[in-house]
């Protein structure tokens, strides 16, 4: 796998928008990536801001190379920070998953149920922590300590010919450390991420060692 660090322009509009309409940032990711991919391959990213700059950095995780061309100076100026150091950012990314192994962790999750057909949004917090503890079991974790923050509605527009829907998604963001239990389960996780609303900037799982 590999995962890339992009640090944003907050004064770009074409970043503004897309910080504002989450799919369109979700169609600019795909543009780095060949119009045709494997079955299995599933593309995560998540949105940030750098703690200590206040910048929007977004953070994608991938099993192919991307090719960030599309957003370079050439292509679309000004829509990355001119920075000192690499951007965007790549590295390759093959985590060692092994059974016990605690790992810091934070996803950015759009906590759902289906009842008679129809996807529901988790609002009560209750409900936020047991969907995530069913979530860990059928993934190959068990949760030693977690918090939530950032609960946030977030709204997409997708025009498709001539239709345009519109998307509003229930979004928070889980932090804290995990043991794995089951290690092919805990890394298939990790390859496709956790939940629904992926292509609206959710579900990607980010691991580290703790102290990191």
């Amino acid at each position: 796998m590999y995962l890339t660090r992009l640090i944003l322009n907050p004064q770009n509009r074409r970043v503004q928008k897309e910080i504002a309409a989450p799919y369109e940032m979700h169609r600019t990711i795909l543009s780095a990536f060949p119009p045709r991919m494997a079955e299995d391959e599933r593309v995560l990213w998540r949105l940030e801001v750098q703690p200590r700059t206040g910048l929007p950095v977004l953070l994608v995780q991938s099993q192919e190379l991307p090719d960030w061309f599309c957003v370079s100076a050439t292509k679309a100026p000004n829509f990355l920070m001119q920075t000192n150091q690499p951007n965007p950012a790549i590295k390759a990314y093959d985590p060692q998953i092994t059974k016990g192994r605690q790992l810091s962790f934070r996803l950015r999750a759009n906590p759902t149920v289906k009842r008679e057909g129809k996807r529901l949004g988790l609002y009560r917090e209750e409900e936020q922590i047991t969907w995530l503890q069913r979530k860990a079991f059928q993934h190959g974790f068990r949760l030693l300590d977690f918090r939530i923050s950032t609960q946030e509605i977030v709204t997409s527009t997708i025009h498709r010919g001539e239709e345009t829907h519109t998307l509003k998604l229930f979004g928070i963001q889980y932090d804290g450390m995990l043991v794995v239990e089951e290690a092919m389960q805990f890394r298939e996780a990790l390859e496709h991420g956790i939940g629904s609303g992926k292509g609206m900037g959710f579900g990607l799982l980010s691991v580290a060692s703790p102290g990191r």
